[in-house]
């Protein structure tokens, strides 16, 4: 059976991405590689209960910029309106605007963005 191990993000700053990701969404350390065959400095992050982690990579001669809409990352939640409050009250904006009133019509789904404007896309995931 084939399976879907890692996906590779670059970052800008390695330590801010890594200490985001932890503290705000409940991501861990898997693994870090702080000289790659590449030259590259690489933390794995998952998610506990999941195999599939993020690779985050970072390189001094790499100069990251992204594209608006390019990607996002989708990650379910229990209770999409109490991530999405606690999210707020650590300063961190929910997006769209009127998520609360669009929860009402059922789907309920949120967006984050990351220190270098990724998005991650919330679902309720009960």
């Amino acid at each position: 059976m084939r399976k879907l191990l890692h996906t590779r993000v670059r970052v800008s700053d390695l330590e801010q991405s890594v200490n985001w990701y932890c503290d705000n969404l409940g991501f861990q350390v898997k693994s870090r590689n702080d000289n790659s065959p590449a030259g590259n400095r690489i933390v794995h992050l998952e998610l506990p209960g999941n195999e599939h982690t993020l690779e985050f990579t970072w390189s001094p001669d790499f100069d990251l910029q992204v594209q608006e809409d390019l990607l996002h990352f989708a990650i379910g939640v229990p209770d999409i309106v109490e991530f999405c409050e606690e999210m707020e009250k650590k300063g961190i904006e929910v997006w769209p605007d009127n998520w609360r009133e669009q929860f009402a019509q059922g789907h309920k789904m949120a967006f984050l963005t990351d220190p270098d404007n990724y998005e991650i896309e919330i679902l309720e995931n009960k």
